[in-house]
C-alpha cells in the first residue's frame, strides 16, 4: 500500500471533482485545513489554495485584505499571510535597529514635525533625514536596509517636515515653507514657495496637492501640465495645521489643526471651492490637536493626536461623534497612526518609542512594543507591510519582523 503522505486513502470522497472538494473544504477552520494538508500530497495542494484561505484571511489582522475584500498583497500566498497574522495578534516578532543617525536639537515650542518621516514602496523605504529624502533598498528578507541609499532627493533649505509618495512621485513640504516635487525615476524636480512658515503636512492625489502650515492656512495646488505650482485655493484655518489628507474620491480634504481656539480641529473642505463642508466632533478639549489623519475609504477616517485618543469616524452616520474610540493606556499623545484598512490599527506614542497594535473589534490595546530606552523618544512615523513594521524615532529606524517564530 502506498504511503499516506504520497497518495490519498482509498475513499470515494477524494474521487469527487475538485470544485466539490473545494466547496467541502470551505467549511473547515484553520486547524482543520492544516491537518487536512498533512494527509497526502494532493490534499496538501488542495488545502493550500488561496480560495480556501481568503475567507479566513479577511477575518485576520493585517492579512492584506480590506473590509471590501480588495487584496492589497496579491502574489503572496494567502495561507502564509494567515500564518504570519497570528504573529501580529500574539506579538511574536524579532526587533532590530536598522539605521541610526545624529539627533538634531529642536528648539522649545518649535514644530514637532521637523523629524523623520517615511514611506514604503515595494522593495524600497523612503526616509527623510534633515533636508533630504533618501531611498533605501530593503534586504530580501525584509529585515534590514542596504547600508547606502540608492537615491537622495534634495531641494529644501531646511528640514523636510512630511512627504508623500504617489505614482512614482515624491511631494514634500519643508521647514523653509516650500513644496518640492520629485520624479523618482529621472532628474525632474520642481520647487515652489508655498507658505510663510513651515509646511507641516502635504498630500498628493489626482494631480492636486494639499498642504497645511504653521501659518494657519491650508492650500490646494495644481500639478497639472502648464499649471505646476499654481495655488487654486487658500483656506484660512485660523489655527496651525498639523495633518492633512485628500479623500479617496478626490472631492474633499480633511485638516487636523492644533485646537487652540473654539473650532473643531477636524474639518472637511471642498477641494474645488475651498469651502468648509463639515466639522467632525464637538467634544474636543482645548489643545487636543490632531497630529495624524488616515482615510480608509471615502467615508471612514481615523484620527489621533495630543488628547491620547484614536478616533474612528464614519461620515455617513454622524459628523458630531465618532463611531469608535480607543484611549492610549499610558496617557501619551499619539503622533502617528496607520491601519490595514480592515481590522488592525498601529499607533505611535510620544514617550519611549511605544508602538501599539489595536484590533477594532476589541476595546483595549492588543500588543505594545517599547522601542526606545532609557532615552525617551516619540514614534514620529510608522509604516507596515503584511510581514514587517518600520518605526522612525528621533535618532533611529526600528523594524519588527513578524515572520520570525
Amino acid at each position: 500500500a502506498a504511503s499516506p503522505r504520497t497518495s490519498c486513502p482509498p475513499s470515494p470522497l477524494w474521487a469527487l471533482p475538485e470544485e466539490l472538494l473545494l466547496l467541502i473544504c470551505s467549511y473547515l477552520d484553520v486547524q482543520a485545513l492544516g491537518r487536512l494538508g498533512q494527509v497526502c500530497r494532493r490534499l496538501r495542494f488542495l488545502s493550500s489554495r488561496d480560495l480556501l484561505w481568503r475567507r479566513i484571511a479577511r477575518g485576520c489582522l493585517n492579512s492584506g485584505f480590506t473590509q471590501l475584500g480588495t487584496d492589497l498583497a496579491a502574489g503572496i500566498p494567502v495561507k502564509e499571510r494567515v500564518k504570519v497574522s497570528q504573529n501580529w495578534r500574539h506579538g511574536r516578532c524579532r526587533r532590530e535597529t536598522v539605521l541610526k543617525w545624529k539627533c538634531k536639537q529642536v528648539a522649545p515650542f518649535s514644530s514637532p514635525f521637523l523629524m523623520p518621516w517615511m514611506e514604503l514602496d515595494g522593495e524600497y523605504l523612503y526616509l527623510s533625514q534633515a533636508e533630504n529624502i533618501q531611498a533605501y533598498r530593503l534586504c530580501p528578507d525584509g529585515t534590514g536596509l542596504q547600508r547606502h541609499p540608492q537615491a537622495i532627493f534634495s531641494g529644501h533649505q531646511e528640514d523636510v517636515c512630511r512627504f508623500v509618495l504617489v505614482n512614482s512621485h515624491i511631494v514634500s513640504g519643508g521647514g523653509d515653507g516650500s513644496i518640492v516635487l520629485h520624479k523618482i525615476r529621472g532628474s525632474y524636480s520642481v520647487k515652489f514657495s508655498a507658505h510663510e512658515q513651515e509646511v507641516n503636512c502635504v498630500d498628493f492625489q489626482g494631480g492636486l496637492v494639499v498642504s497645511g502650515s504653521r501659518d494657519r492656512t491650508a492650500k490646494v495646488w495644481s500639478l497639472s501640465v502648464g499649471r505646476v505650482g499654481q495655488c487654486l485655493h487658500t483656506v484660512q484655518t485660523e489655527d496651525r495645521v498639523w495633518s492633512i489628507a485628500i479623500s479617496p474620491l478626490l472631492s474633499s480634504f480633511v485638516t487636523g489643526t492644533a485646537c487652540c481656539g473654539h473650532t473643531s480641529p477636524l474639518r472637511i473642505w471642498d477641494i474645488e471651492s475651498g469651502q468648509l463642508l463639515t466639522c467632525l466632533g464637538t467634544d474636543f478639549h482645548r489643545g487636543a490637536g490632531v497630529l495624524d489623519v488616515f482615510y480608509e475609504t471615502p467615508s471612514l477616517l481615523l484620527s489621533c493626536g495630543y488628547d491620547t485618543y484614536i478616533r474612528y469616524w464614519d461620515i455617513r452616520t454622524s459628523t458630531r461623534k465618532c463611531v469608535q474610540e480607543w484611549e492610549e493606556p499610558h496617557d501619551s499623545a499619539l503622533y502617528c497612526i496607520r491601519s490595514d484598512k480592515n481590522h488592525m490599527i498601529a499607533s505611535g506614542s510620544s514617550y519611549y518609542g511605544v508602538v501599539r497594535l489595536w484590533d477594532k473589534r476589541q476595546t483595549r490595546c492588543l500588543q505594545s512594543f517599547h522601542l526606545s530606552s532609557p532615552t525617551s523618544s516619540p514614534v514620529y512615523c510608522l509604516r507596515f507591510s503584511t510581514t514587517h513594521l518600520y518605526a522612525a524615532l528621533a535618532s533611529a529606524l526600528h523594524v519588527l519582523d513578524f515572520t520570525a517564530p
